[in-house]
């Protein structure tokens, strides 16, 4: 049975399937509250089997699966198509990796050659008030901030993936993009004498869950144990508008790993991300 692309008629079904795992699925839930649904949105979203779909692919810059078993692999296979129009595929690892490996089997070189693998990555989620002191010096970025936060955001992202976002094309999208979390408000960070030294995102949100993404620290501020205070800090901004602070992290990054289990996080899930 093929895969469709869902409409906003499908709205109460998807949200019900997104509920029922509200941290795991916070990014999809985002994509359907920014309008997925509707054709004249960015994105699309899959939904399998056709009468009544059980399972959900979401399809934009990231190829984000959702489903409780693998009856829909091929069926969304068959919907990617040969054309790969994503950077990543990122979701839960029992589910994303067999994903990943049956695009490359069917569509060849458009899916098998990637960047990076990151098999083994922890979802960690906290609902309560942190474990450890907050730094109060934690602020949302301002428009003022902007270009120190840019530079702070451009400097994560080449740690964690490996290119400089600002080289890929233009560099307008990335920009336009960290330009939309400071105007929403969702750029939190520690400014010192006009410098960004701390950073994260509210990446995605959905419902009560929001996700905490970008976290980055100045390398020459780290091993000095400010990491716990300034998430901690961010997890208590985030918990005055959201029932639960959720992220997800790479395994060998044990220093990070240390210090959101310092704040209060635990494991609640793995993901794995293919990155293009």
């Amino acid at each position: 049975m093929p895969a469709r692309i869902l409409t906003v008629a499908d709205a109460p079904l998807v949200r019900e399937l997104v509920a029922a795992d509200p941290v795991g699925n916070v990014f999809v839930g985002s994509r359907v509250d920014a309008g997925v649904l509707n054709p004249t949105t960015g994105g699309l979203l899959w939904g399998w089997p056709a009468a009544r779909p059980r399972a959900l692919l979401y399809v934009g810059a990231n190829m984000v699966p959702l489903a409780s078993d693998l009856d829909a692999l091929w069926a969304f296979v068959e919907a990617a198509g040969r054309r790969r129009t994503c950077q990543s595929i990122v979701g839960p690892s029992w589910l994303a990796w067999p994903l990943w490996q049956g695009l490359a089997e069917r569509w060849g070189s458009a899916y098998q050659s990637v960047r990076e693998v990151r098999r083994h990555q922890p979802v960690m989620a906290l609902s309560g008030p942190p474990a450890c002191r907050s730094d109060r010096r934690v602020r949302p970025i301002g428009p003022s901030d902007f270009s120190s936060y840019l530079d702070a955001s451009v400097a994560m992202y080449t740690e964690e993936v490996g290119s400089d976002p600002l080289a890929q094309g233009s560099g307008s999208g990335y920009r336009s993009y960290c330009r939309s979390l400071v105007d929403s408000g969702r750029a939190l960070g520690i400014v010192e004498d006009g410098k960004v030294i701390f950073k994260s995102d509210i990446g995605a949100a959905s419902g009560r869950v929001a996700q905490i993404q970008g976290v980055w620290l100045d390398p020459e501020l780290r091993g000095r144990g400010l990491a716990a205070p300034a998430m901690a800090a961010v997890v208590e901004y985030v918990l005055a508008d959201y029932t639960t602070a959720s992220l997800y992290v790479n395994d060998f990054n044990h220093r990070a790993i240390r210090a959101y289990e310092r704040v209060g996080f635990s494991t609640v899930g793995e993901f794995a991300t293919v990155l293009y």
